[in-house]
């Protein structure tokens, strides 16, 4: 299954009064990995169409102002109307910390096409983009 990676710096504004990353921080660097998968696979219509219906995250170290990050995400599960991703935040070396994995977690979205008050089966384009293949979901 397909995924992205992105590389970041821990700006002030990603810290919260304890110096460390807010945790709302860790969902933007998330979501702009999630961005990035979605340019790749050339499908700019998935994000007005795709609400997350769920969201786990798991921390496990600090990142800190300054501190480079990588935030990698992949498509885990595509079901016939969601979608369940996975994702991880690692931390670089730091003045203050040793590096390594920071959080973890997973996110599902459901396809919910303009209009439509309820999920929908995922359209055959954004399947042949994410499988390869095309296949109808389980």
């Amino acid at each position: 299954m397909p995924g992205a990676c992105i590389e970041r710096t821990v700006e002030w504004v990603d810290t919260d009064a304890a110096g460390h990353q807010h945790n709302s921080a860790i969902v933007r660097w998330v979501e702009a990995a999630e961005a990035e998968l979605f340019r790749r696979l050339d499908l700019p219509g998935y994000f007005p169409c795709a609400p997350r219906v769920q969201h786990v995250l798991n921390y496990r170290g600090k990142l800190w102002f300054g501190q480079r990050i990588t935030a990698t995400v992949k498509v885990q599960k595509i079901g016939r109307t969601s979608m369940t991703f996975a994702f991880e935040i690692h931390g670089q070396p730091h003045e203050k910390s040793a590096g390594g994995l920071a959080a973890y977690g997973t996110f599902t979205t459901a396809y919910v096409p303009e209009g439509a008050d309820a999920a929908q089966p995922w359209p055959g384009h954004f399947l042949r983009a994410i499988t390869g293949a095309g296949a109808v979901p389980a």
